[in-house]
This record gives structure tokens, C-alpha cells and sequence, in this order.
């Protein structure tokens, strides 16, 4: 026998057999749902544009949506704004950028992270994330399960600004 030869074959539409198709789920569930949730949103500035407003004295932010267990936010930071270093308890994130650049920095050192850059962490991760730029960012968070906590640590470089809020 000819191994690249079959003799299976699909007739007719197999869209109809429904059995074989997954539901289409109305909320994400996966890592890779959540970074695609936040690519949609990111792509689709009528949904967060019009929102976005910048303050001098600490960073904006906004919560965008929940959903089962999830939560997305909505920052802006100005030049010089910047989070400190902390984790997200127990929950999991995902860091998008939507416009601007910000500076992730972690014990293994600083990375630059421009629009549509994104970042996956798991609970635990310690980084400190801030503003190193001359213009605006703004970014997107989508934290599961949602946000509860959110403990400082000690700076990963320069001090920056130390308000406790999503990053």
C-alpha cells in the first residue's frame, strides 16, 4: 500500500456534521482566547479610544469589561508614570500595548514594549512596568480571575511612581 495514498475520503459538507464542531464560546477560557480577546479589542479603537484620558499627577484607568471570572482594564500612562514592582496575586494577565511604548522591567532585566507588543504572565510574576518614553502609552490588561490583589516588591530599578493599581 501506498502511504500517500488513502482511501479516506469526506463527503459532502462536513460543516453539517455538528458533532465534530465546537460551540462557538461566547467568553474566552484559554491563554490564547484571552491574548486574541485583547488583539480584538486593541484592533478595534472605537471600543477604548474615546475613553482614554491622561493625568499628570498618577496613571488613568479604566475597566473596559468583565465577563465569567475575567476583567479588562485600560491605562494611560504619561512620561515618567510607572506602576513599581508587584504581581497580580493569583491572577494570570495579559499586557497589551495599544499605542505609545512602555518599559517592562523583571530580575532578568528591561525590554521595550511598543504597540500591539504583548506579554503573558502567570500568577506570581513579578515585574514593574512604566512610562520611559517622551510620549503617552496607553495599554490594555486582562486579568484572570479578576484583579483582588496586587502586592508591591522591591523596585527591579529606579524607583518609580508606587500607586496600587492595574498593570
Amino acid at each position: 500500500m501506498n502511504s500517500s495514498h488513502s482511501d479516506l475520503q469526506i463527503a459532502g459538507d462536513i460543516l453539517e456534521v455538528q458533532h465534530l464542531l465546537q460551540p462557538a464560546r461566547e467568553h474566552p477560557v484559554t491563554v490564547a482566547e484571552f491574548a486574541g480577546l485583547a488583539r480584538s479589542i486593541a484592533a478595534d479603537r472605537s471600543q477604548w479610544a474615546h475613553l482614554v484620558q491622561y493625568d499628570a499627577a498618577s496613571r488613568w484607568y479604566h475597566r473596559l469589561r468583565t465577563g465569567p471570572g475575567y476583567e479588562v482594564w485600560i491605562l494611560s500612562w504619561v512620561p515618567g508614570q510607572g506602576s513599581g514592582a508587584h504581581d497580580h496575586g493569583a491572577s494570570s494577565g495579559v499586557l497589551t500595548v495599544l499605542s505609545g511604548a512602555l518599559t517592562e522591567r523583571t530580575e532578568r532585566g528591561a525590554r521595550t514594549l511598543t504597540a500591539g507588543s504583548q506579554r503573558i504572565f502567570a500568577p506570581g510574576y513579578v515585574h514593574e512596568v512604566a512610562n520611559d518614553s517622551l510620549e503617552p502609552a496607553v495599554s490594555l490588561h486582562v486579568y484572570y480571575p479578576g484583579l483582588t490583589d496586587m502586592p508591591t516588591h522591591p523596585s527591579q530599578s529606579a524607583p518609580a511612581a508606587q500607586d496600587v493599581v492595574p498593570a
